[in-house]
């Protein structure tokens, strides 16, 4: 997951390899559901058809049921989704995680959610109902104090805001969160936010 979450997908699967032939070797179980990191990890090499396999396989699977993970689960679909285009199925998605989240009072990954609901929204066209959700998504990430997804959140928004011509609005949002960090500089989430500030008029 730490590879993952610093963008390093190849890395993330050669670990998750070793500690499946080491699982098997030991006659162990995984506490983590296999499949979804899998899955996670093809998303970002753009396997997309492979990952949504893996992901739903995984969703389904003995751990990947567990109420703590479907939540990831379920984010990491949604957002295999939207980079495909489906964005119908993205929400339904991300609807389904928000769900576990207000079952199970589990919030570890509900700042994602409302960021990918946001995203998926954003590709149906309801541009305010968008805005809502990366919004709400800044706020729980803030809540929480979980900087690193306050910047995905944040960079979001500003994105859909370049789009909608508000490249100063998108600015003063994401260039303080970015300017906050101090290193971590080469992992995908900053470069992404520093390119994109870049690309701001």
């Amino acid at each position: 997951m730490l590879h993952l979450d610093r963008g390093e997908p190849v890395m993330a699967l050669q670990r998750l390899e070793a500690a499946e032939i080491l699982a098997t070797e030991q006659r162990l179980g995984f506490a983590f559901e296999p499949q979804l990191l899998r899955g996670a990890a093809l998303t970002e090499l753009t396997q997309f058809e492979n990952a949504v396999a893996c992901l739903r396989e995984g969703l389904v699977g003995r751990s990947g049921g567990a109420t703590r993970f479907r939540c990831y689960g379920l984010a990491i679909l949604a957002d295999t989704l939207t980079r495909q285009g489906e964005h119908g199925s993205a929400l339904a998605a991300v609807k389904d995680g928000l769900s576990t989240v207000q079952k199970t009072g589990h919030r570890q990954w509900q700042a994602e959610l409302h960021r990918l609901e946001g995203l998926a929204l954003f590709g149906l066209g309801r541009v305010d109902e968008s805005q809502s959700a990366l919004k709400q998504a800044i706020s729980v990430a803030r809540d929480q104090q979980a900087k690193a997804y306050e910047l995905r959140a944040a960079t979001s928004l500003a994105r859909v805001w370049g789009e909608q011509g508000w490249g100063e609005a998108a600015r003063q949002l994401l260039a303080p969160i970015y300017d906050w960090f101090t290193e971590g500089l080469d992992t995908a989430d900053l470069k992404g936010a520093k390119a994109l500030l870049t690309e701001l008029p």
